[in-house]
């Protein structure tokens, strides 16, 4: 049995890691050349994914799994990797700081404002899934894979099923109540189906859903933005940010482990900058109003 077929059975049985993880690690290892790689090696490694036409995000993120490797096959894993580490690693790629696609305030209104025909299983379960992403942040992935006993109508929570198989609990608004309601009583919906389910009860595939919100954005009269899905949890992000939430709550909404992250999810644009600057500029606060001559 290799090294790698070794870390990966670790990390399944006894880091509970999964399947998506397991993926991730495997794919990974196809880009080194043997199991007990030289630092030139992974150097080379490095070039090769960029040759190959790999972005710096995902070189990156490549990268993460190898290290966690090349830690646990120097140490067994039995610590975390730190300054004290001497095994051979890869240093992170600089990655360009670009500003996360958004929606619009009009586009979003279109797109809730949007009238599904009544008796249309295909757009009703299209028009409840980009509500559900507007309206709690969550995840493409997790709105795919969640059920209807998942949903708690009484309390308006729901319960996420997000990376590392870690669950939380996120609230939703009365407006996503009543279009809930209404789906899950017309298709008769059971407790233990998936909320978007095909017309065969088996899962939505990812690539689906996006030419599905894809198609909406074009028929509602504007482009789909950059990375669509993922723009849904962007301007989730920035509006909660924007309408007086805190980072903090924000970081628990979207479920991440590190504040940081949910700090690139918060970018606030220039208007955004320009409407607070007026509020906290010390020269307003005096009310100065004359300018020497």
């Amino acid at each position: 049995m290799s090294c790698f077929t070794d870390f990966i059975r670790e990390r399944r049985y006894l880091h509970n890691v999964s399947p998506a993880t397991v993926s991730w690690y495997t794919h990974a290892f196809k880009w080194l050349p043997s199991e007990s790689p030289t630092q030139d090696e992974l150097k080379e490694t490095v070039l090769r994914m960029r040759e190959k036409g790999l972005k710096e995000t995902g070189c990156n993120a490549a990268i993460r799994a190898i290290n966690a490797y090349l830690h646990w096959h120097a140490t067994g894993g039995d610590r975390k990797c730190g300054p004290g580490c001497e095994h051979p690693r890869i240093a992170q790629l600089k990655e360009p700081k670009q500003v996360m696609p958004t929606l619009t305030t009009e586009q979003v209104t279109r797109l809730a404002n949007w009238k599904p025909k009544a008796k249309n299983f295909y757009e009703r379960r299209l028009h409840l899934l980009t509500l559900l992403l507007l309206d709690t942040g969550c995840r493409i992935s997790e709105a795919l894979t969640l059920r209807v006993r998942d949903v708690d109508m009484d309390n308006m929570l729901i319960t996420l099923d997000g990376k590392g198989r870690k669950q939380r609990i996120v609230p939703f608004s009365f407006a996503l109540r009543r279009t809930l309601h209404r789906f899950m009583a017309d298709f008769e919906r059971k407790p233990d189906s998936l909320l978007f389910a095909t017309r065969q009860e088996t899962n939505v595939r990812r690539m689906t859903a996006l030419r599905s919100v894809q198609w909406l954005c074009q028929l509602l009269g504007f482009e789909p933005p950059g990375r669509t899905l993922h723009a849904f949890r962007h301007t989730f992000a920035v509006n909660y940010i924007r309408r007086g939430g805190s980072v903090f709550h924000l970081q628990k909404m979207l479920g991440h482990t590190s504040l940081e992250m949910t700090r690139r999810y918060a970018n606030l644009v220039t208007a955004d900058l320009q409407a607070i600057h007026e509020r906290v500029s010390l020269l307003t606060s005096t009310g100065l109003t004359q300018v020497p001559v």
